[in-house]
């Protein structure tokens, strides 16, 4: 059994969708499962739609009518106008109409993962319609018949013994009727709610399915040759890297690289599952994998930025020292209001930390820690990590950069910095 993954991009038009069939006409085999993400760019405006109805802004309706017509316009370039799949994408997304009539009541996190999960409900259905419409036996599954996590909304934590029961019974079924088409990003709790395992959960999806079914490999097709050195939009001059080990794909990964989501590479470590990198536009070329032994790793500077990062600076009071009981306070609320470090120090006096800079959880961390500390913050900020750096690489992406918080280690520096 192969898996397949489809990210946003790779069906954000008709065309996109048309280029998902020729791949999949070039690889045909007996077992695949494909795992699809929401169209490109659809969750970023189902995260509008969201804090739209969740501060009450009166815009929410507009932005969601808007997303559903931009849906059926690219339905309506693939499928007869009377196709029953104009009526599932429909019912998908009235049940968002339904969320949005009533006031809000419920956590942000938890309103997020009800809404941004339609994304995915629908690419699947639309793609699933298109691809038997031309042809293939699809099997179109609920994801969150199969992915079981807990109640942590927004960052679902997946119960394996479950998730893996619940593949080993019903997948191989499944694929005796055809390919199995299923949603990324999305699980589901023992009451039936629906969870989201992290932007980017598409890719984790991916391995939580191939480590429970012993996948021969992964392919993720993105919209880069394959896995790069550096993020494009931020570098111009980035470079394909062949071959990576595990371990050098998750220190990329944890550091920030956008590429493949964090989680999906120890999953695949363990079973030792390649994990193959390649490109929706020119499928026939190589791409990168990822395995577990890498004879010759072309190691070069791998370059990371994460944008939209605040730094925070917290001290007692009282002068006193920043020891471990006021650092135990500090992580306490942390994880209270899930604030998550991308890189920290202390010092005798203080404690500094630098993190996504997520309002809704920023503002409450901040509010409540202020009670018994002096804060300071510096955000609008960029949080630049190298491996493998050299002093010219180094010089090259400071200049006329301002660094407010610096560490370096023997492969890995991470730098604060702002223009």
């Amino acid at each position: 059994m192969k898996v397949f993954k489809f990210g946003g991009a790779s069906i954000k038009d008709a065309a996109g969708f048309r280029n998902v069939k020729r791949i999949l006409e070039l690889n045909k085999q007996s077992d695949l499962v494909i795992i699809v993400s929401a169209l490109g760019k659809t969750t970023n405006a189902l995260e509008q739609i969201t804090n739209a109805y969740f501060n009450k802004t009166g815009e929410a309706f507009g932005l969601l009518n808007k997303l559903r017509e931009h849906h059926i316009d690219i339905l309506s370039e693939l499928l007869p106008e009377n196709h029953i799949a104009f009526d599932d994408l429909n019912n998908s997304f009235v049940e968002i109409d339904w969320i949005l009539e009533d006031e809000p009541s419920d956590s942000y996190d938890y309103i997020y993962d009800q809404i941004v999960s339609i994304g995915e409900m629908v690419s699947t259905k639309m793609l699933g319609a298109f691809l038997d419409e031309n042809g293939f036996k699809i099997q179109w599954k609920d994801a969150r018949d199969f992915i079981k996590t807990d109640n942590n909304y927004r960052e679902g934590k997946i119960f394996w013994d479950l998730t893996e029961r619940n593949c080993k019974e019903k997948i191989p079924t499944i694929l005796k009727q055809g390919w199995m088409l299923t949603q990324g990003f999305i699980g589901g709790t023992s009451e039936n709610l629906t969870t989201t395992l992290g932007r980017e959960g598409s890719d984790y999806s991916a391995a939580v399915i191939a480590y429970c079914m012993n996948a021969e490999s992964v392919t993720i097709w993105k919209d880069v040759s394959g896995v790069l050195n550096a993020d494009p939009r931020y570098f111009s001059d980035s470079k394909k890297i062949d071959e990576l080990s595990y371990k050098e794909a998750i220190e990329m990964t944890f550091y920030g690289a956008t590429v493949i989501h964090p989680k999906t590479m120890k999953p695949l470590q363990n079973k030792n599952i390649p994990l193959y990198v390649k490109s929706f536009l020119y499928p026939e070329q190589e791409g990168t994998v990822i395995r577990e032994n890498v004879v010759n790793e072309n190691i070069i500077p791998d370059l990371v930025l994460k944008p939209e990062q605040i730094l925070i600076s917290i001290s007692p009071k009282d002068f006193s020292f920043m020891d471990e009981v006021n650092l135990e306070y500090i992580f306490s609320l942390m994880v209270k209001h899930r604030v998550h470090f991308n890189m920290m120090q202390n010092a005798a006096i203080s404690f500094s930390f630098c993190a996504d800079h997520i309002p809704q959880r920023i503002n409450p961390f901040l509010e409540e820690i202020s009670a018994k500390y002096k804060i300071l913050t510096n955000d609008g900020l960029q949080l630049l990590t190298i491996r493998h750096y050299n002093d010219e690489v180094i010089q090259q992406q400071t200049v006329n950069r301002k660094i407010l918080l610096e560490q370096k280690t023997r492969q890995t520096i991470q730098m604060v910095i702002s223009n």
